[in-house]
């Protein structure tokens, strides 16, 4: 017996248990692909094993084992926390009911990243508002309500709809409120809309250009003069921050493969094949993929020294960069394309290809779509080819008219055709 830490996970065979050495009754067991933290206790002279969640955020090693304490501390003061999952539909709040929602399905069944985002939408936006109410006593205006206050951010606003929806249709077939009962049926989504922001060339190059920048002198920073501690900032010269080469190769990466972001973030490089020019991502947001690198792309990977699992290596070897927040928006305030996403250089990727009349299948490929719809958005990019042949036409057009008005020649029109 040892203490449950992410090699043990990581080591353990399916149909395997492993117990920690620190807290009693606290385990790990591998099921057929994942592996979910256990607690097995007696409550009341009987035995429970409580299950606390699929290994994967939120649940680590650490956050599990403090979740297992909680609920031995539950125990010890006499009550049951197994209870939830048996209380009635007429005492069921809201926040009991996500919970038993969150640890029963979402954390067995969907992504870690997915639970990860359930989670987030729950707690900042739905439980602070319904979270005290009995779950059946929620009514189609309370969820309306809820909707409206998040108009001014439509995808968050829907995407609540969507989780509590998707909440109240498990619970029914759960039997932990009465099947049917979901007060989200008929509360109309907001309207979204598609931000399309694609870098032009000259963007291109301004942003190559802070890249170049940030990676080698540093980019520079300004001091608020106005602060009591102005004065004791370092001098002109010296106020600027170098950004690790991780950083700008991330961001390099993301420009030449249109990849998401956190594909390139936690890119390992046992991924990697340099030899054919492949990535093979075991686990993007669309599945299995495999993403075919060009040349800026190999060379990019080529210049990186391997310090650890991951290609952008970050703080901690055995863990993903998590974000480039701080820097891309030191980056894009340098390079004055304030309001550009990381996500962007994605849609300009793809704009690009449909510049250059690639087609939107191919692109679609690239991109690790697996609906055509979702490539469609780029249909009105792919306008060079229209623009040549309208500017052949009508340049030759142009050249004639102009030829015959210099020789003063006047062309006769054959009246015998008609349109």
């Amino acid at each position: 017996m040892a203490k449950i830490t992410k090699t043990v996970v990581d080591r353990l065979a399916a149909g395997e248990t492993s117990w920690d050495a620190e807290t009693r009754g606290f385990g790990v067991r591998r099921q057929m692909r994942d592996a979910a933290y256990v607690l097995k206790v007696r409550i009341h002279g009987r035995q429970r094993f409580l299950t606390i969640g699929k290994h994967g955020a939120p649940w680590t090693p650490d956050t599990a084992r403090k979740e297992a304490m909680r609920l031995l501390g539950l125990i010890a003061d006499g009550k049951d926390p197994a209870a939830e999952r048996d209380e009635p539909a007429n005492t069921l709040t809201v926040e009991a009911l996500s919970k038993a929602f969150m640890s029963r399905h979402v954390a067995t069944k969907r992504k870690a990243s997915t639970s990860a985002f359930y989670q987030h939408v729950l707690s900042a936006h739905v439980l602070p508002v319904l979270g005290k109410r009995r779950a059946v006593d929620v009514t189609r205006a309370d969820i309306a309500k809820v909707h409206h206050e998040l108009q001014d951010r439509p995808y968050i606003a829907n995407r609540a709809l969507a989780v509590i929806g998707s909440m109240y249709s498990w619970a029914g077939g759960a039997g932990l409120v009465a099947e049917g009962l979901n007060p989200v049926v008929k509360v109309e989504k907001f309207a979204e809309k598609p931000r399309e922001r694609f870098l032009t060339p000259s963007e291109i190059d301004r942003l190559g250009a802070a890249l170049r920048e940030a990676e080698t002198i540093g980019l520079p920073w300004q001091v608020d003069l106005e602060k009591p501690n102005a004065k004791h900032a370092p001098k002109k010269a010296n106020r600027r921050t170098k950004l690790s080469s991780y950083v700008t190769a991330a961001i390099r990466l993301l420009m030449f493969t249109g990849c998401r972001l956190r594909e390139i973030l936690h890119l390992e490089w046992r991924h990697v094949d340099m030899d054919r020019g492949v990535l093979f991502l075991p686990d993007s947001k669309t599945g299995k993929k495999t993403v075919v690198l060009a040349a800026p792309a190999l060379a990019v990977l080529a210049s990186l020294e391997r310090l650890g699992r991951f290609v952008i290596a970050g703080e901690y070897e055995e863990k993903p960069r998590s974000d480039l927040k701080r820097p891309w928006s030191q980056i894009i305030r340098y390079a004055e394309l304030e309001g550009v996403r990381i996500h962007d250089l994605r849609h300009t990727f793809a704009s690009f290809g449909a510049g250059a009349n690639i087609g939107l299948p191919m692109i679609g490929k690239l991109l690790g779509h697996t609906q055509a719809r979702t490539t469609e958005r780029y249909a009105h990019l792919a306008v060079d080819p229209l623009r040549l042949s309208a500017d052949l036409i009508a340049g030759q057009i142009a050249t004639a008219l102009g030829a015959k008005r210099e020789s003063g020649e006047v062309i006769a029109l054959d009246r015998t055709r008609r349109g």
